[in-house]
């Protein structure tokens, strides 16, 4: 007996042993972590930079923090809050477009504290955020008294649900109690849910951290409703008191200009000319024009107003040079003014065309700038626009729509020279155009334009090429090749071959008919207007089809 009960006693501590040693493993694995996180290693900032927070989401770019003033970079300023603040890399100036005036802010420029509105870095140009909010409408709530900077940014306004904290307990990292600690919340301070799972809240704290909470931990929640005071600039457009038909006249020379008289006796509901008078010739804001005052006074005799046309077509001009510089875009305006005046024109319609990616931003600044030059001097600005795809989505038709007065389609060159076979344009290539660009522009800015003109294919033993002809030449060659036309229903086009020669030669015939279906597309969409290249290109008939005014 004597020899059993040390044995039993070395079973009870080893028992004893097992037992503490379960319990120890279940209270680490069971237990909440009293970790605390390390700050600046979860916002992911050090020094003076800002963690940064867009409705509730972390954001990969910083903020930077210069006495107690935030800073936000420029390019996140842009692509999340206000693509208007404009920064002239070349010329260093900072260019904000208001509807009639135009800001220009340097490093130099100082709030009334005294601060810079904006800083230059190796990391980029930074705005104040006293500067974005002047023109931005948003929130903002920067917690920056903290070792580690966190900044909240809110551009919606409709009400935020606020939860009171029932009982006291820890933000963590992550959703799991083993997750290291951001923040320590006590009853009754309020919290902002922003996503909700089976047990874990992520959520906002009133200190300005983010993290995941209990949900248990949390009681009541309060809708916090905020009202915004910003008002935001109004832009004033001209429209004409009826449907804008318009006609491109092409002006190649002085001489060019007397044939107006003669074009025009066969049209009909014209009450817009656009004459192509201007031409860039350089990247200094330079162009040349063929403008005529007496052209002017004799189709306003006609009531009929006159747009004129600036291209940049010349291979000398790179339009990402042209419209990167401030003072050169000033230049340019300028000069179009004085010629506006001069000539008493109108309108100015622009037709940059085939322009970069990286001329994308400043083209659209150069419109936003002689949009304000325009409003001021009662000068219509239209802008050309091929049909909406993924590459030329740069070209910004939301931001011409709302700063300019028109908006114009070239609703054509479905199939253009050097390209493939096919029509100029086809009706589902219209309307979805139309359909495209009205989910950016207003509908009574938006002119559909359609073409006077439709090419000849064809194919030979030396390859393909093809021509293009009036519809009034393309009818006569019609004719005089006996060719036989098709109606294609799927196309909105007549469809014609004939081989001659070893040569074979195809049409996709433009037509009353065809037009007719294209303006039957204006109608039903009530677009702003029509626009036709070119004058001169139709046969008479054409006007019966081309009138929204009758």
């Amino acid at each position: 007996m004597k020899k059993v009960v040390p044995i039993l006693i070395a079973i009870g501590l080893f028992l004893l042993y097992i037992i503490g040693r379960l319990g120890y493993m279940a209270y680490v694995k069971y237990a909440p972590s009293k970790e605390l996180s390390d700050l600046a290693d979860f916002y992911h900032v050090s020094g003076n930079e800002i963690a940064l927070f867009l409705d509730g989401q972390p954001q990969e770019d910083k903020g930077l923090l210069q006495g107690e003033q935030p800073y936000l970079p420029i390019t996140w300023v842009n692509q999340n809050l206000n693509e208007r603040f404009y920064w002239d890399e070349q010329e260093k100036l900072l260019v904000y477009t208001l509807p009639e005036s135009i800001v220009y802010i340097n490093t130099d420029t100082r709030s009334d504290k005294g601060l810079p509105l904006l800083l230059e870095t190796g990391n980029g140009v930074f705005l104040s955020t006293e500067l974005i909010l002047t023109y931005t409408d948003i929130r903002i709530s920067p917690f920056v008294e903290d070792e580690v900077h966190r900044l909240f940014v809110s551009t919606k306004w409709e009400p935020e649900m606020w939860t009171i904290v029932k009982r006291k307990g820890a933000v963590r990292e992550k959703g799991g109690i083993k997750s290291p600690i951001v923040a320590l919340q006590a009853e009754g301070v309020r919290v902002r849910v922003l996503d909700s799972m089976d047990y874990w809240a992520r959520v906002q704290t009133e200190d300005g951290h983010m993290g995941y909470i209990e949900k248990l931990r949390l009681g009541e929640s309060d809708p916090m409703t905020y009202i915004s005071t910003f008002q935001a600039p109004v832009y004033t457009n001209i429209s004409m008191d009826q449907k804008v038909c318009l006609a491109w006249h092409q002006v190649t020379s002085p001489e060019g200009n007397s044939s107006i008289h003669k074009l025009l006796r066969n049209t009909k509901g014209i009450n817009v000319i656009s004459p192509t008078w201007f031409s860039m010739t350089d990247n200094e804001g330079n162009y040349t024009s063929l403008a005529d005052r007496a052209y002017v006074d004799y189709l306003h005799d006609q009531g009929i107003q006159v747009w004129a046309l600036i291209d940049n077509f010349s291979p000398d001009v790179q339009s990402e040079v042209l419209f990167s510089r401030t003072s050169v875009r000033t230049k340019l305006i300028t000069r179009l003014m004085e010629d506006a005046q001069t000539y008493a024109l109108d309108g100015i319609n622009l037709d940059f065309e085939s322009i970069k990616e990286s001329a994308g931003p400043h083209y659209i600044q150069f419109i936003r700038e002689l949009s304000v030059s325009c409003r001021k001097n009662h000068i219509v600005l239209s802008i050309d626009n091929h049909v909406p795809a993924p590459y030329n989505a740069f070209y910004n038709r939301k931001e011409q729509g709302a700063v300019a007065d028109y908006v114009i389609i070239m609703g054509y060159d479905e199939h253009y020279a050097g390209g493939e076979a096919g029509p100029v344009a086809s009706i589902s290539y219209v309307r979805n155009g139309i359909k495209d660009t009205l989910k950016d522009v207003p509908r009574e800015k938006v002119i559909n334009a359609v073409p006077f003109y439709t090419r000849v294919w064809k194919e030979n033993k030396e390859g393909k090429s093809s021509d293009a002809l009036g519809i009034s030449d393309a009818k006569a060659w019609v004719k005089s090749n006996r060719v036989s036309l098709q109606w294609k229903e799927n196309l909105g086009v007549y469809y014609g071959e004939v081989i001659k020669d070893e040569e074979s030669k195809v049409i996709w015939m433009e037509d009353e008919r065809s037009l007719g279906l294209k303006m039957d597309a204006i109608r039903e969409y009530d677009l702003a207007g029509v626009s036709c290249w070119k004058l001169g290109f139709e046969p008479k008939e054409i006007w019966d089809v081309v009138n929204l005014n009758e």
